[in-house]
């Protein structure tokens, strides 16, 4: 079976407001000659585009959907938060949360974005396709169920998640968030249950600023069934590698999911705006290598990888590319325009040292 890739121009044409950066226009913040947030359509359309122009596009299922129903986006949001994004939505655009500026016909635009990771999952879960990744925009693992932000409006993933499990597709779920940002929104959903996994690997002190903790570990029912991973600023391939199969493959062997999600953001590679992290295309590669092969052992492949981050316009699409081939088992390959560059300025062998030990710090008070 093929790799499914879902996807659909009509994301690209989701609109931000009138920022420099994370800045409103206004006072001496002057506008940039490109305009708007650094979550712009670019990245994405410019990693479909490399995937053309490759031929790796040939290689997979290409897909679209449909937009995400009512009924799926109010399992995770609440109606009135869902009214009101529609009630704006219908006008001349607006904003709710933080930073999560939309246009005329945002809501639908979201939806969409939604119904991609709905589709994937299904597709997967039906065996339609042996795997897949949802190009999915806007991103999604920062919205709370009636809070936006990060540029997150619906949570595209736990809405996937929990239409599968009202379909009886998947009873136990582990999400990994290998996105800079922390996962906040997918573990704020999750936090209290104990059929969903949530683990996310992050820049310490990045985004949001008040979660994120190692010890945050989940409550109640989901008591231990959330793991917080804040990397230090400046880890490369090697820790990225190592807090893999240190702590997050043997924690997701412990849960044995039915399917293994990813929340796949680009923004831990060494060129991006928004984070100070030095992952490159053979990091993304074997993480994406590590998690397939996790799959196949535990919940006989079922494995998807959503969009969510990643705001370098020139390296997202060899970061994609790199992940979506070695998801599809695909020889077409890109390269790293600037491996050598880049294999130049990962960290030395003593502060690699250093950051190897802090991940085992980190899965000796985790008991891993």
């Amino acid at each position: 079976m093929a790799t499914g890739f879902f996807w659909d121009e009509k994301c690209f044409w989701h609109a931000g407001g009138n920022y420099t950066f994370t800045m409103p226009i206004g006072g001496l913040v002057q506008p940039l000659a490109a305009g708007g947030l650094p979550e712009n359509p670019e990245t994405k359309r410019r990693l479909k585009n490399l995937m053309d122009v490759t031929g790796l596009i040939r290689d997979l299922d290409v897909r679209s959907a449909e937009m995400a129903p009512r009924e799926a986006l109010e399992r995770v949001h609440p109606a009135s938060y869902l009214d009101e994004f529609k009630r704006l939505s219908d006008g001349s655009g607006g904003e709710l949360g933080r930073r999560t500026p939309f246009a005329h016909g945002g809501y639908e635009i979201a939806a969409l974005s939604a119904g991609l990771a709905v589709a994937a999952v299904d597709a997967v879960a039906t065996g339609e396709v042996h795997n897949a990744y949802a190009l999915c925009r806007p991103p999604g693992h920062h919205c709370l169920p009636d809070f936006p932000n990060g540029f997150c409006l619906l949570a595209n993933i736990a809405i996937a998640i929990e239409a599968a499990q009202a379909k009886g597709m998947a009873k136990r779920v582990a999400v990994l968030d290998w996105d800079v940002h922390h996962g906040n929104g997918t573990e704020a959903i999750y936090y209290d249950r104990d059929d969903v996994l949530t683990v996310s690997l992050h820049q310490e002190g990045n985004y949001p600023l008040d979660t994120g903790a190692l010890a945050d570990r989940g409550k109640g029912a989901g008591d231990g069934y959330n793991i917080n991973l804040p990397m230090h600023a400046g880890s490369g391939h090697t820790a990225y590698l190592h807090a893999m199969d240190r702590i997050v493959i043997p924690a997701i062997e412990a849960f044995k999911p039915d399917m293994i999600i990813v929340a796949c953001g680009f923004d831990a590679a060494i060129i991006d705006p928004l984070a100070r992290m030095q992952a490159t295309v053979k990091t993304f590669a074997q993480m994406t290598k590590r998690i397939k092969q996790t799959a196949e052992r535990l919940c006989d492949g079922k494995l998807v990888l959503v969009h969510e981050g990643g705001y370098s316009e020139a390296y997202v699409p060899f970061c994609g590319h790199s992940t979506i081939a070695t998801l599809a088992g695909s020889t077409v390959d890109a390269g790293d325009p600037l491996a050598v560059a880049h294999d130049n300025r990962q960290p030395t062998p003593a502060f690699d040292a250093f950051l190897r030990q802090s991940i085992d710090d980190m899965a000796n008070q985790l008991n891993h």
